[in-house]
């Protein structure tokens, strides 16, 4: 027996202004997550994006169409309940940052590596006030525990949408660098994919694409590209 789905029973999604935001209306009655929290964006803008998604479905509800929908879920159902377990969770990236760990060889990815990455650890110890350690190899590099105590805090600081954001970013990007920097327009989302994927773009060139291997990067450029649209249309203008 077939499980039950979701049809379209509604004319028209929108969104309404409320006392805490932006609600989401099906004809007038207003949609809730899986968890049945009020679904209450921040801004206008993305519930516009959220409604576009439930005014294009038709017949069949198709939540993997839908992914401002799931990620505003996520932010209210799974974010916000453990907003501090998640921020604790993403700041330890900051410990072991995929930018601070350099190929031993070949020598020339060791220098793609540098001339990528260097740049954007300037960056980050002008924004967090130290310099995040390098080293080549896999063994583990002892941070600054000042500048850690930092990164939890500025982690924390970001709200629970943002935070939804972030978390793709960061796990997908395997950096906390990389992941505040587009968050704070130091790099849009194709400027950081390339920088994230310098050692996956050489395997490529080197040894060639396997199909399997370009499907899930693939899969991962859509996730990633959609956390910084998600984050930019949950600021407030």
């Amino acid at each position: 027996m077939s499980g039950w789905k979701a049809k379209r029973f509604w004319k028209e999604a929108k969104p309404v202004l409320q006392d805490t935001g932006y609600a989401v209306q099906l004809d007038g009655r207003p949609v809730r997550t899986p968890a049945k929290t009020p679904l209450i964006l921040p801004t206008l803008a993305l519930a516009e994006a959220v409604a576009a998604e439930w005014d294009a479905q038709d017949g069949e509800v198709k939540p993997l169409s839908m992914p401002h929908t799931r990620s505003a879920n996520a932010a209210l159902d799974k974010v916000r309940p453990q907003h501090g377990a998640v921020a604790a969770m993403l700041s330890e990236y900051g410990g072991s940052d995929l930018l601070c760990y350099r190929a031993v060889g070949p020598e020339a990815l060791a220098a793609r590596q540098a001339a990528a990455w260097d740049p954007l650890l300037d960056w980050a110890q002008g924004r967090f006030g130290a310099r995040l350690l390098t080293g080549a190899g896999v063994m583990h590099i002892a941070q600054d525990p000042t500048l850690l105590a930092r990164f939890d805090a500025d982690v924390a600081a970001i709200d629970d949408f943002g935070l939804a954001a972030f978390h793709d970013l960061v796990a997908i990007s395997g950096s906390l660098v990389v992941g505040f920097a587009v968050i704070e327009g130091k790099l849009d989302s194709a400027e950081a994919w390339a920088i994230a994927r310098i050692d996956e773009i050489w395997q490529v060139e080197t040894w060639g694409e396997d199909e399997l291997f370009a499907e899930s990067e693939a899969a991962k450029r859509v996730a990633f590209d959609h956390a910084a649209r998600f984050y930019n249309l949950s600021r407030p203008t």
